[in-house]
């Protein structure tokens, strides 16, 4: 086979962020395992100006692999260096050519979300089930030799009978998002049966960390850490008890790296803190690392396709790899707050809005 498990070894790693304030931090205070075997290989992000896939495509090539980023943006604010096609999953010409060569496809493309998902189904698999098997026919042309797909530890469960939820526990979606997330699950399972197009499948709890918008409609602790840096009240849905597992970005960059140069027989395995809080737990905590502690909690309705608990059972991915989560909660948050505080401009603690930076850096200006 390809790959062989290799060992760890510690090192820093940056965000690859242009944020010379945000990388600096991460640099200094957070340390990571990186694996060698990762030197040489050719590997296609797709998404890689996402949350995930900048900081998985820095994680790279701080390990040596030759990257190249995927994605609709033109132009991505990730790491430096990094080859770059700005282009639509759903460019056949575009997505084949970047595919030339390529060893590894971390597949992180998507653009639904699970409390959308269920108003257009039938969008939701043209948009992400259907470009997918494209794809997937695409590597096989291209002699890609595995494919690494972000699944969804957090919808793939549905209600979870066993808390944490192991990786064979009932999966019985209640979002189409977690319904289609499953679909490209076994199609890359029917694809290596039929063909010999290595997978590996991790589903992800709630990431969160350096690099996160919190201007986008997915990422709870990003919002709530710009309204906290402003000062303003913090939005929880429904009664707040809400439980999920939530896990530092350059953690799942991590296990991005061990699920592409792992051997074994596992193909899916859950990746998260093992961890449940609650979201008025998580909102103490945000308002706490932003200096504002007592900050007041404003209740929204629920929404019907969050599950009420999401906790992650991560022993598979512990025993198989030698994986663990290395970024303890306080010390992510921390990183999460100085970086929005370097990335973005507090000027009104009330009221903002929106205006693009104009110094070079990453992230935006709130005026």
């Amino acid at each position: 086979m390809f790959w062989s498990h290799m060992g760890f070894f510690h090192q820093a790693v940056a965000t690859g962020l242009s944020d010379d304030a945000g990388a600096a931090w991460r640099a200094d205070n957070l340390p990571f395992i990186l694996q060698p075997g990762m030197a040489g290989l050719r590997c296609l992000v797709l998404g890689a100006g996402g949350f995930l896939g900048q900081a998985l495509a820095a994680a790279l090539q701080e390990g040596g692999a030759d990257v190249q980023g995927y994605g609709r943006i033109a132009v991505p604010s990730g790491p430096s260096k990094l080859a770059w096609v700005p282009a639509a999953f759903e460019d056949a010409t575009a997505l084949a050519s970047a595919l030339r060569g390529q060893d590894v496809v971390f597949h992180l493309l998507g653009s639904s979300l699970p409390h959308s998902s269920n108003r257009d189904p039938a969008g939701d698999v043209s948009r992400t089930v259907v470009p997918t098997l494209h794809l997937l026919d695409l590597c096989r042309a291209a002699r890609v030799r595995r494919v690494v797909f972000a699944s969804s530890g957090g919808t793939v469960y549905g209600i979870p009978s066993q808390v944490p939820t192991p990786e064979d526990a009932p999966t019985a979606p209640i979002s189409a998002y977690g319904i289609n997330k499953l679909m490209i699950e076994r199609y890359l399972h029917l694809y290596e049966h039929l063909h010999g197009l290595e997978h590996q499948v991790l589903r992800i709890g709630n990431p969160y960390g350096p690099g996160q918008s919190p201007f986008r409609p997915q990422g709870i602790i990003a919002a709530m850490m710009h309204a906290a840096l402003l000062g303003q009240a913090l939005a929880i849905w429904g009664t707040g008890e809400v439980t999920r597992d939530f896990i530092h970005v350059d953690d799942v960059s991590q296990a991005f790296i061990a699920a592409a140069l792992y051997d074994g027989p596992h193909r899916i395995m859950n990746v998260g803190s093992g961890q449940g809080r609650s979201l008025n737990a998580v909102a103490r905590d945000v308002a706490a690392a932003a200096g504002r502690p007592g900050l007041a909690m404003v209740h929204t309705s629920a929404r019907a396709a969050d599950v009420p608990v999401s906790v992650l059972n991560t022993e598979l991915i512990r025993e198989e790899t030698g994986w663990q989560p290395r970024v303890d909660w306080a010390n992510g948050l921390a990183g999460t707050a100085a970086w929005m505080q370097a990335a973005c401009e507090v000027t009104a603690p009330k009221q903002a809005s929106l205006a693009p930076r104009t110094d070079g850096n990453i992230g935006l200006l709130l005026t």
